[in-house]
């Protein structure tokens, strides 16, 4: 391919920023506390090379400080790399700051002139396009207000439609589109499609990987400096998905604390009587204490009568460890330990998984599945093996319980851990389903 295909050419650049410990702000500080100006010297770019085609979308992905945002910088010439080349060869606009270049005491409309005039329109190319501009910014009844008023929304209104209005050949944005209304989103995306279709170079920084996989054709992803990984966005953005999943297990070096178990002196075990009919389900959350008569505070986290307790909970994955973060697909076993104060003919163990906002995804319990759980031991253990975890990705509450046959509850633990599930699924919502697509002819 003829070098003059490639808009955008980066050859080997390394960036370097020095990092002061406690650097004084003043002169006078800076001359008294000479000893206070220490700082360390820190690679953000290791010699990084890519061509990006005439015409064509990527995007840049990586966790945050991997050096996508240098990179764009150093594209817009906002800054130069310490060693490396890199030719740009057309007219380029970025969204790289939200209001970059927007005085706050100037109207908006004063704002479009100087903003576009930054990106090398005449006065007379900008008094062309200024009604477009404000229109498609929708900011006509605010574009002769100061934008120190406006919202961080309307900043980033006016900041793309100065952008995509000065005719450029290479447009590079940073995170801009995650500011705004979904509909000023969907607006956004659908004229960079007409852009792109007309010839336009986009590059986009963004943690949003579904973005990417929509928009850019080719992605690159960014790791401590250095390039991982280039090409199609679904095989670069799965390669990315699968190691931040596995980075996000092994930064778990240790189970989380486990709850301190409640523990009942013997001598204050309840005496032996029935205990009085309850409702099977929990009550809701009231402002009051529901107190029913068997003396059962329903509002608690915990509540329940205490004949017998669960002293412990644990959730253990494929390899037997004790572990707050799961991965979907694989083998769960969940583990409680229980103290029983007074034997009953029946005992009835549950466990639920909820949303953070309280909603059940699923619950079970021994009764349900049939499974009658002896009492004539002290202490304890019951466990539910789950084959494949299907959940998926995402933060999640373990509810846990034991009541008597009759849903009277004995201890029942609402909100008992909290736990994160990872995914190499890229569904949506809350539940992996088994399934298989096929086409028939």
């Amino acid at each position: 391919m003829n070098e003059q295909d490639y808009a955008i050419e980066v050859r080997n650049i390394t960036k370097h920023f020095k990092l002061y410990t406690d650097r004084g702000t003043e002169l006078k500080e800076r001359l008294l506390f000479q000893k206070r100006n220490h700082y360390e010297v820190r690679q953000v770019l290791g010699g990084i090379s890519f061509n990006v085609r005439r015409g064509e979308a990527v995007g840049l992905i990586g966790h945050n400080g991997c050096g996508k945002s240098t990179t764009l910088k150093l594209l817009t010439k906002i800054m130069y790399p310490d060693s490396g080349e890199i030719i740009m060869r057309g007219r380029v606009s970025s969204l790289i700051e939200l209001g970059a270049g927007f005085h706050p005491d100037m109207s908006g409309r004063e704002n479009i002139y100087t903003n576009a005039s930054i990106f090398g329109l005449t006065k007379k190319e900008i008094d062309a396009r200024l009604h477009d501009i404000i229109a498609f910014s929708e900011l006509e009844e605010f574009i002769d207000n100061p934008i120190r008023t406006y919202s961080s929304g309307m900043y980033m209104r006016l900041a793309f439609s100065v952008a995509i209005n000065v005719d450029a050949d290479i447009l590079l944005i940073d995170e801009i589109l995650a500011v705004g209304d979904t509909n000023f989103q969907t607006k956004c995306f659908n004229r960079l499609r007409e852009m792109k279709a007309k010839g336009m170079t986009i590059i986009i920084v963004t943690h949003d990987l579904s973005t990417i996989e929509k928009f850019c054709e080719r992605s690159i992803w960014l790791n401590d400096g250095q390039i991982v990984k280039e090409g199609r966005s679904p095989e670069v953005v799965d390669a990315y998905f699968n190691f931040m999943n596995q980075k996000r297990l092994e930064e778990e070096a240790a189970p989380a604390p486990e709850p301190e178990p409640e523990e009942t002196p013997e001598e204050e075990a309840p005496a032996e009587e029935t205990p009085a009919e309850a409702p099977a389900e929990e009550a809701p959350p009231a402002e009051e204490p529901q107190t029913a008569e068997n003396g059962v505070d329903y509002s608690a986290n915990r509540f329940g009568l205490k004949y017998i307790e669960i002293t412990r909970a644990r959730m253990l994955n494929s390899a037997g460890k004790d572990v707050r973060i799961l991965r979907t697909g694989e083998p769960l076993r969940i583990e409680m330990d229980y103290r029983i104060h007074k034997p009953l003919d029946e005992y009835v163990f549950g466990f639920g998984f909820y949303t953070l906002d309280g909603e059940c995804l699923y619950g079970n319990n021994t009764q349900i599945d049939r499974m009658r759980v002896a009492t004539d031991r002290k202490t304890g253990m019951i466990a539910v093996e789950i084959p494949s975890l299907p959940l998926l990705k995402g933060q999640y509450i373990l509810n846990v319980a034991v009541v008597d046959k009759d849903g009277t509850p004995m201890d029942f633990y609402r909100n008992y851990t909290d736990f994160e599930v990872i995914s190499d699924d890229r569904s949506t919502g809350y539940l992996q389903v088994p399934h298989q697509w096929r086409t028939e002819t």
